[in-house]
């Protein structure tokens, strides 16, 4: 193998500045001068015998190749990264900040709980915490981006490993006007033809609740689509449908039941399963076990009348 004389600290370069289009945004965030940035930049590209990136006026683009090595690139830089941190908890234990990320219809209505008692827990970690839908997360995780993820998963990719953590019931929300808010409890074949409210299409939830109307025969709003719970929530208020929300968003969120009412469906399972997930080569997945374990104890505690744990 041709030995290159490049460095860990060019491949930051080079994913900084590709990430930015700019040389001087690039140097900024990686608290170095512009001529530092350029001149490295330049020494990888004639240790490389290529040229990552086209320079103009207006700043940088990648060139085809530039644009071909930046996987590679993130997955060199992330490997040496699992090595810093391997010896780090070999030596101290977990230590340092992770990176969490965790959907917007499960994290502000979890992670309040949960993240004070983890600090207790573990007192040498931090967590930087991010929401994103779904589909990003994995595509966050797979990439580097995320060390671990808090959320209702739905991949088959191989590379990581998911750790079902427990099960959330959805229930049916109505504004109280409802002819159907008389009731707690009503039959499957009462949804057939009701107005359901939905999430933004983008998001994994509208995808359960689209499930559920073909499967209740139910009539899924697609000009109402809310770029929130809280959204659909209003618009339940407004009398302008029904809606499937999370059990935990319920829990939070709504507390006036003179103008909203909780109904569930009788001898239906309506729920959804939410993971804690992490890529199989990370040294650090023992403790992201752990994490998923320690994740079900404070769920538990907290949530135990409204959950189900696996």
């Amino acid at each position: 193998m041709k030995e290159l004389n490049i460095s860990l600290k060019q491949l930051r370069y080079y994913l900084a500045a590709a990430k930015h289009s700019s040389l001087r945004k690039a140097a900024k965030e990686l608290g170095i001068s512009q001529p530092s940035l350029s001149s490295q930049l330049k020494l990888l590209e004639e240790s490389l015998g290529v040229e990552l990136f086209e320079r103009t006026r207006g700043g940088v683009s990648l060139t085809p190749v530039g644009r071909e090595l930046i996987a590679e690139t993130k997955v060199a830089v992330n490997a040496a990264q699992a090595v810093v941190d391997a010896a780090t908890f070999a030596k101290k234990g977990p230590t340092g900040t992770f990176r969490l990320g965790v959907s917007p219809s499960l994290g502000p209505y979890s992670l309040p709980w949960i993240l004070p008692a983890m600090r207790d827990e573990f007192q040498e970690v931090k967590f930087f915490v991010r929401e994103e839908v779904p589909s990003l997360l994995v595509t966050g995780l797979v990439s580097g981006d995320y060390d671990v993820i808090f959320s209702s998963l739905s991949t088959t990719d191989s590379s990581i490993t998911v750790m079902p953590l427990f099960r959330e019931p959805l229930r049916l929300v109505l504004n109280a006007k409802h002819p159907l808010a008389k009731y707690k409890s009503i039959k499957a074949n009462q949804l057939a033809g009701l107005d359901i409210l939905a999430i933004e299409e983008h998001h994994l939830f509208f995808g359960l609740v689209e499930n559920l109307c073909q499967r209740f025969q139910a009539h899924l709003l697609r000009d109402y689509e809310g770029t929130s719970l809280d959204a659909i929530r209003q618009m339940i208020y407004m009398e302008m449908g029904a809606a499937f929300l999370p059990a935990l968003y319920i829990r939070s969120e709504i507390r006036d039941m003179d103008e909203l009412q909780v109904l569930s469906v009788e001898g239906e399972s309506i729920s959804r399963v939410h993971s804690l997930a992490w890529r199989n080569t990370s040294p650090l997945r023992g403790f992201y076990r752990n994490l998923g374990k320690f994740f079900q104890q404070v769920i538990k505690k907290e949530f135990g009348q409204t959950v189900t744990m696996m």
